[in-house]
C-alpha cells in the first residue's frame, strides 16, 4: 500500500502544479480578451475555465483524507453543487457571447463594410502563442503523467486540457486574422466556441451526474446474486451502490473467499468485476476481503 500512497501523492504534486499553470493560463486568456474586446478569446477562455474545474475536482479526490472510499464513491454535496453553479455560469455566459455574436453578424450583413472595435496587436499574439503552447506542454505533461503514475485521476484530467488546448490554437490563429482586419472572424470564432462550450457542458454534468447521485442503484440481494457466479467466494456483505446502471455505477462489498482461493485473490476480483460489467455495464468498485474490515486508506483489494 506504501507504493500507491506514494502514487496518490505524486498525483497530488502533479495536479496541483498544473491547476496553477492552468489557472494562470486562464487569467491571461480573460486578460487579454477584456483588453483587446475580443469575444472569441473570451468564450475559449470559457473552456479552460471547465478544464481547471476538472483538474481541482481530480486534486480534491486525490487530496481526500478517506483514500480509495473516497475516490469510489465520488463527490460530496460541496462538489456537486459548485458542479451545478459553474454550469449555470457557463450557460448564462454562453448565451450572452451568443446573443452579441449574432447581433454583430447581423450589422455585419446589413453593413458589410462594418468593422467591430476588436484592438489586436501583435505583443498580444505573441502572449497567446506562448498560452497556448503552456496548455500543450501541460496537456501532454498529464498524459505522461498518467501512464507512469497508472493514476485514473490523472487520465480524467487530460482529455478537457487538450480540447482546451486545440481550440486555444483554432482562435490563435482566428485572432491572427483579425489582425489583418477580418474582423469578422471574432463573432464567427464566437458562434463556433459557444456551441462547443454548451456540448462541454453536457459532457461534464453527463459524466459527473452518476457521481451526484445519493440512492441505491441495485438492490444488494441482486448484486449479491451476480457476485456468487465467481467461483470461489462463500459470503459477500455490506454491498452499498450508487449512479446510474448502463453509464456508471459504485459498489463496494465485503468478500468471504474459501481457502483454497487466498492466494488468488486478484484473480478472483477480477473475475467479479467483469460479471458486474456484463450485467450491468460501466462499474467501479472496491472490494475487502474477510471478515475483517480494514480502514479506507487500506483496502485488501481495489479496482478503478
Amino acid at each position: 500500500m506504501s507504493e500507491v500512497q506514494g502514487r496518490r501523492r505524486a498525483s497530488h504534486r502533479v495536479l496541483l502544479a498544473v491547476l496553477w499553470l492552468t489557472l494562470l493560463v486562464l487569467a491571461m486568456k480573460l486578460w487579454i480578451g477584456w483588453a483587446t474586446q475580443s469575444m472569441s478569446l473570451v468564450s475559449q477562455a470559457l473552456h479552460t475555465l471547465i478544464s481547471s474545474f476538472s483538474i481541482f475536482l481530480s486534486l480534491v479526490a486525490v487530496s481526500s483524507r478517506h483514500g480509495v472510499e473516497r475516490d469510489l464513491w465520488g463527490h460530496n454535496k460541496v462538489e456537486a453543487i459548485l458542479t451545478l453553479l459553474l454550469i449555470a455560469f457557463l450557460g448564462f455566459a454562453g448565451f450572452n457571447l451568443l446573443a452579441i455574436a449574432v447581433q454583430q453578424l447581423q450589422l455585419l450583413v446589413a453593413n458589410p463594410g462594418i468593422q467591430f472595435p476588436v484592438k489586436i496587436t501583435l505583443p498580444l499574439i505573441q502572449i497567446l502563442g506562448l498560452a497556448a503552447a503552456i496548455s500543450f506542454c501541460l496537456s501532454f505533461f498529464i498524459r505522461l503523467q498518467a501512464r507512469l503514475l497508472e493514476s485514473s485521476t490523472l487520465r480524467m484530467s487530460v482529455a478537457h486540457s487538450l480540447q482546451d488546448s486545440w481550440l486555444a490554437l483554432v482562435v490563435l490563429a482566428g485572432l491572427v486574422g483579425i489582425w489583418q482586419g477580418l474582423t469578422w472572424l471574432d463573432p464567427l470564432l464566437t458562434l463556433v466556441m459557444v456551441a462547443l462550450l454548451m456540448l462541454n457542458c453536457w459532457q461534464l454534468l453527463n459524466r459527473q451526474l452518476p457521481s451526484m447521485l445519493q440512492q441505491v442503484a441495485i438492490a444488494p440481494e441482486a448484486l449479491a446474486k451476480t457476485i456468487h457466479q465467481v467461483e470461489g467466494i462463500l459470503h459477500c456483505y455490506d454491498i452499498r451502490s450508487r449512479g446510474i446502471v448502463g453509464r456508471l455505477v459504485y459498489v463496494e462489498m465485503h468478500l468471504i473467499l474459501h481457502p483454497e482461493f487466498a492466494s488468488v485473490t486478484r484473480t478472483v476480483i477480477e473475475r467479479v468485476e467483469r460479471v458486474l460489467r456484463q450485467h450491468y455495464g460501466p462499474v467501479r468498485i472496491v472490494v475487502y476481503i474477510d471478515s475483517d474490515r480494514p480502514s479506507p486508506e487500506h483496502p485488501a483489494q481495489s479496482i478503478a
